[in-house]
């Protein structure tokens, strides 16, 4: 597996910014995909999960307004992030969870290299 992140940059407070991140070696089927996030001198915390079969999983201070889906059939993900708010100003690392072999999960997991997203005025 190997993640490439796409989108993040600079935004306005209650604009809208999308991230994607595909695998691009796409040799396995991934169990789960999402995002984690990290601002300066805080703990890494999830922001949206996706698994294989479409369960969502979010952050409590996402909820609502983060939209995490993936492209069927292949291990990408993109994450919609609308009403932005400098609250969430952080660092966002893509994340493979788990490797689904011959229908058995297998524990694996990989990160990619973290993408900026800044919200200000």
């Amino acid at each position: 597996v190997q993640l490439v992140e796409s989108g993040g940059g600079l935004v306005q407070p209650g604009e809208s910014l999308s991230l994607s991140c595909s695998d691009s070696k796409n040799e396995y089927t991934i169990w789960a995909m999402g995002w984690y996030r990290q601002a300066p001198a805080q703990q890494r915390t999830l922001v949206a999960r996706i698994t294989d079969d479409g369960i969502t999983t979010y952050g409590e201070s996402v909820k609502g307004r983060f939209t995490i889906s993936k492209d069927g059939g292949k291990n990408t993900v993109h994450l919609l992030m609308n009403s932005l708010k400098p609250e969430d100003t952080a660092v966002y690392y893509c994340f493979a969870d788990g490797l689904v072999i011959d229908n058995v999960r297998h524990d694996y997991d990989s990160w990619g290299q973290g993408t900026q997203v800044t919200v200000s005025s």
